[in-house]
């Protein structure tokens, strides 16, 4: 799961944002597979490798039609090898910097 995550991001977003008008309705078994998919990644935790090469992890909170994504808890690794973190907290990722993204067990 890794580029391909990142586009599905990307998709869902598009579908949540055209099912936007649909707010005040209850979550029902009428939501399309794709808002289904992106509402069971919620609160989990997700690994971003970043265009200038930082990875971030932390908990999955939204995401909009620009394939931003917003992190909860987030640790900020400056290399893929995981040395040195530094806790960031509540970020927001700009979707044009993201490189992959990978489901973190």
């Amino acid at each position: 799961m890794s580029a391909s995550v990142k586009e599905t991001v990307h998709n869902l977003s598009n579908v949540v944002n055209n099912e936007h008008g649909n707010e005040d309705q209850a979550v029902t078994s009428e939501e399309s597979p794709a808002k289904q998919k992106l509402r069971s990644w919620l609160n989990r935790h997700l690994r971003i490798e970043m265009t200038d090469g930082r990875v971030l992890r932390g908990a999955f909170l939204c995401t909009d039609r620009d394939a931003n994504v917003i992190l909860g808890s987030c640790t900020e690794y400056l290399s893929t090898e995981h040395t040195e973190a530094r806790v960031l907290g509540l970020v927001m990722v700009p979707g044009r910097h993201i490189v992959s993204i990978h489901l973190d067990v």
